[in-house]
C-alpha cells in the first residue's frame, strides 16, 4: 500500500525517531520527519509545486522534485532524462523490513542494475542509504541530492558549512542564462577557499555559507574534499536550522567533491516561475559541476587532482554509502566548524561558538 504525498505515490518508512516516504516514481526521499524530544523536523525539501500542476511532457525529476534522489550519471544526459534514469523512472520493492527498504531498476541507459536501500536504527536520528551499481562498463559521473529547505528562516539565519576543502569553484561557465529567463549573482570561474568569500559577478564577495540569501538567483559552486586521515577518517556537509542541524557523511573516496546549487528564486520557466525560494541541493559527487557525463569524462579537473568520473566494471558491484542525520543544537551554536568521532557509533560536533554535541551516527557505514 503506497501513501500518496504532495501528489505522488509514495512508500513509507518509520522507526521510533524517523519517518520517511520515498516516491516510487524516480526514488525522491521526502518529506523525512525526525522526532527530536518533544518537537519534530522536517529539513528537505518539497517542490512547490505538486506533479497534477506542471506540464507532464517535463522530465519526472521536474514534476517529482524533492528531497533526497540519486543521480547516475550526473548532470543533463543527450539520450536519457537528466540525472539519469534513477531519477526519473520507477522504482520496484526488492525487498523490506521493519528497519529498511531495499528497491532497485534496471537502467537501460548505463546497462545496469541499480538497488537503493535505506536503512533506519532504533534510538538514532539518522538515515543510511546505500546504493548499489552492478552490471556497468566505463566511466560515470555521480551523486546524491539532497535538497534542503531554508524557505521558513529569515534570510542568512540558516548556516552551511563543509569539512576542509582543497579546491573551491563557481561553476565554469554561463549556470544561469538570462536567455532562459535565469539570473545568477556569482562570478563564473570565481575560485575561494572560504565559503563566506566567493566571488560576486559585479565584484567584491558574498557569504554563501549563510542562506537564504540574493533571493532571484540561481547559483552552483563545487568543493574538493580534502583526503581522510586517520583523526578525519570522513568527510560531511553541515546546515544549521532552526535549533537543530542537518549534517551528511561521506568516504571522500567516493564522493571526492560537494556541490551547492543555491536556488533562491533565480529562474523563470517552467516549472519554477520564480517561486523555488530558499532552497539548497548539498550534494555529494564525482562530477564535473552539473554537467553531462560526456563532459565530466574528458576529466576537465585533472590540473587541479579532481576526480569527474569512477571507472566501473561490468564484473563488479560498486555500494556506495551515504549517512544523514539531524541534532539538536543550542542557541548560538554557530556554523558547524567539525565533525569527528566519539568513538564506536557517535559523532561530535562543534559549533563556531565552541559548544560541543554529541549525535548517535554510525559513520564506520559510510567507510
Amino acid at each position: 500500500m503506497n501513501d500518496l504525498v504532495h501528489g505522488e505515490p509514495s512508500w513509507k518508512l518509520t522507526l521510533d525517531r524517523v519517518t520517511l516516504w520515498i516516491s516510487c516514481r524516480a526514488g525522491h526521499m521526502a518529506p523525512v520527519e525526525f522526532r527530536l524530544g518533544d518537537r519534530t523536523v522536517s529539513p528537505y525539501a518539497l517542490a512547490p509545486w505538486t506533479p497534477d500542476e506542471v506540464d507532464e511532457a517535463l522530465p519526472p525529476l521536474l514534476t517529482v522534485l524533492r528531497g533526497d534522489f540519486l543521480c547516475f550519471p550526473f548532470g543533463p544526459q543527450k539520450s536519457a532524462p537528466p540525472h539519469g534514469v534513477a531519477a526519473n523512472a520507477e522504482w520496484k520493492i526488492v525487498a523490506g523490513g521493519d528497519d529498511r527498504l531495499h528497491l532497485g531498476m534496471d537502467d537501460p541507459d548505463s546497462g545496469g542494475w541499480l538497488e537503493k536501500i535505506v536503512i533506519l536504527r532504533e534510538g538514532e536520528t539518522a538515515i543510511y542509504c546505500e546504493h548499489r551499481i552492478s552490471g556497468v562498463e566505463g566511466h560515470y559521473s555521480y551523486g546524491n541530492h539532497p535538497v534542503i529547505d531554508f524557505s521558513l528562516l529569515t534570510e542568512g539565519e540558516g548556516l552551511v558549512s563543509v569539512s576542509p576543502f582543497r579546491w573551491g569553484s563557481v561553476y565554469r561557465g554561463l549556470f544561469s542564462n538570462p536567455l532562459n529567463r535565469e539570473y545568477g549573482a556569482l562570478k563564473p570561474s570565481g575560485t575561494f577557499t572560504d565559503l563566506r568569500e566567493v566571488p560576486l559577478s559585479t565584484g567584491g564577495t558574498t557569504d554563501v555559507s549563510k542562506y537564504p540569501a540574493r533571493q532571484g538567483f540561481e547559483d552552483l559552486v563545487m568543493m574538493h574534499a580534502a583526503p581522510a586521515t586517520a583523526e578525519q577518517p570522513f568527510a560531511w556537509s553541515a546546515a544549521v536550522l532552526d535549533g537543530y542541524v542537518w549534517f551528511s557523511l561521506k568516504n571522500p573516496a567516493d564522493f571526492p567533491s560537494t556541490i551547492l546549487w543555491i536556488s533562491n528564486g533565480g529562474r523563470h520557466g517552467a516549472p519554477w516561475n520564480g517561486r523555488h525560494l530558499g532552497r539548497m541541493g548539498i550534494e555529494e559527487v564525482c562530477s564535473y559541476f552539473a554537467d553531462p557525463v560526456d563532459v565530466s569524462r574528458t576529466n576537465p579537473l585533472a590540473a587541479e587532482g579532481v576526480p569527474t568520473t569512477r571507472h566501473f566494471r561490468k564484473d563488479e558491484t560498486v555500494s556506495l554509502h551515504l549517512a544523514q542525520a539531524v541534532a539538536a543544537v543550542p542557541e548560538k551554536f554557530g556554523r558547524v566548524t567539525s565533525i569527528v568521532p566519539a568513538g564506536p557509533g557517535k559523532v561530535v560536533i562543534t559549533g563556531e561558538s565552541g559548544a560541543t554535541i554529541e549525535s548517535a551516527v554510525d559513520w564506520n557505514f559510510v567507510l
